[in-house]
């Protein structure tokens, strides 16, 4: 399996070396060069399998030349042990047609652990192979950072430097991070938006130089990695449901773009997936294109929902990608329009396109509170205000009857306990390996939104020496 940038001006890659550098150097993101199909019979043969076997499966087409069966199958066994669910992403009914996925089993209790706990290990596992050390850098709107650093603290061959943005994620968002010290750990409090601290991360890569001396990696979605363990979760859905001689639909609470892209690319393995609904908060970049065929930038306003504060959702790129019929020039005349003007359109054609897949929905704050509320006193299922913007917009798209709708829940309720309780008047505990969070020591940096502060601070951040 090779991969390609969206770019177009990178060359071809195998997945050991798309996993360790994240981001193309032409400022594109790899996707496989030709997507890894299955008929109808071979999805069947795996149907009922064990989530580490499944995702084994789904899996070894884009690891191939890289890891062999055996390895990626021990790696996948030592991830998804550890997760607090026997079915790992179990599903619960709320209706007819309408189920949760619970994605929050994982030891962050956020979906970012059914890619980055395995990520972390692949980490390990290519760079111990290869000798080498690098120095992951991140952004996260909330969730990623937490789980990125569960899976890499204390690793023997990773330093990880992650960026948030003051004040804009939960307090308990922000604790799960800021409470590992770890020496290979370090968390900078950014003084901007989620926006400003990818763009920050996205000029380290771009300062070749700097990249090359700090052996820069990364763990956001922009790595391909992330979204190949996401797929996983959306095959093991699909079979439970009836696929591939069922059509499936999934409705996605979507910020960066690539979670929903994940079930997307399953959609493109042959699951027969009728229609991804997109769930959007009052930042509603992505509702607005999918319904105008425009994507227009506008100022980030903090939400409940604070994953999904984000403007400039970097892995829409991927998709676009695909709407470009693969045209790299295209694509990325269309993304210098973006960053010079905060604006782009794309042909009727190529919105037809994107309809013929995707629909979306935006819910304020106000209507999320009465999501949560509404959705407790029905079923008795307390959901996050991010599940919310999930769960109204698979209600605003039904796929049609018989179609079971699956909403991605995508974090556990205590991660967000004054939206629950401000909605519900009950407040969530934290699960038990998480009942002192508030009491751990937290150690971070506030830095101002300058690129030259930031390299210093990721620079004086190595241990043992620095990168090999």
């Amino acid at each position: 399996m090779r991969y390609i940038s969206t770019r177009g001006h990178a060359p071809a890659l195998a997945f050991d070396d798309v996993l360790l550098a994240g981001l193309a150097r032409d400022g594109g993101l790899y996707l496989p060069e030709t997507w890894p199909t299955r008929s109808a019979e071979e999805w069947r043969r795996l149907r009922g399998l064990p989530y580490a076997e499944l995702a084994t499966e789904v899996m070894l087409p884009f690891v191939e030349g890289a890891l062999t069966r055996a390895e990626l199958a021990a790696l996948a066994a030592e991830t998804y042990a550890g997760f607090g669910h026997p079915a790992v992403a179990p599903l619960v009914q709320l209706d007819h047609d309408l189920w949760l996925m619970e994605l929050f089993h994982g030891p962050t209790i956020a979906f970012k652990d059914y890619a980055l706990q395995l990520l972390g290990r692949l980490f390990d596992h290519v760079l111990t192979r290869r000798g080498e050390r690098v120095m992951i850098v991140g952004a996260t709107s909330g969730d990623t950072g937490s789980a990125a650093i569960e899976a890499c603290r204390d690793r023997a061959a990773i330093d990880i430097v992650i960026l948030h943005p003051e004040g804009r994620t939960s307090e308990v968002q922000r604790r799960q991070m800021t409470t590992v010290l770890s020496s290979n750990v370090r968390n900078v409090a950014l003084q901007g938006s989620f926006d400003d601290c990818q763009d920050m991360v996205k000029a380290m890569f771009a300062d070749v130089p700097f990249r090359d001396e700090m052996h820069l990696s990364a763990v956001n979605s922009i790595n391909w990695a992330r979204i190949m363990a996401q797929i996983v979760y959306y095959a093991a859905a699909a079979l439970a449901l009836g696929a591939p001689d069922r059509p499936v639909a999934f409705a996605v609470p979507t910020g960066n773009f690539g979670n929903v892209f994940a079930a997307y690319a399953a959609r493109k393995m042959g699951l027969p997936i009728a229609k991804l609904v997109v769930g959007s908060n009052r930042n509603d970049i992505l509702d607005r294109f999918f319904k105008s065929g425009e994507m227009k930038m506008d100022g980030v306003v903090p939400s409940l929902s604070p994953s999904m504060d984000i403007q400039i959702s970097s892995n829409f790129e991927r998709l676009l990608f695909e709407l470009c019929d693969r045209d790299a020039d295209r694509l990325s005349a269309l993304m210098a329009e973006f960053r010079g003007t905060g604006r782009f359109s794309v042909t009727p054609a190529m919105h037809r396109a994107a309809a013929e897949i995707f629909a979306s929905h935006r819910l304020d704050d106000e209507a999320t509170l009465a999501v949560i509320a509404e959705t407790r006193a029905a079923t008795g299922q307390t959901i996050d205000p991010h599940t919310a913007c999930g769960l109204a917009a698979a209600r605003a798209h039904p796929a049609g009857p018989g179609i079971p709708m699956v909403v991605a829940a995508t974090a556990h309720p205590a991660k967000f306990p004054d939206a629950v309780e401000r909605a519900t008047g009950w407040r969530p505990p934290l699960p038990p390996h998480l009942a002192d969070l508030f009491e751990r020591e937290e150690r971070l940096t506030v830095l101002p939104n300058e690129i030259g502060a930031i390299e210093a601070f990721v620079r004086e951040s190595r241990t043992n020496g620095g990168p090999a």
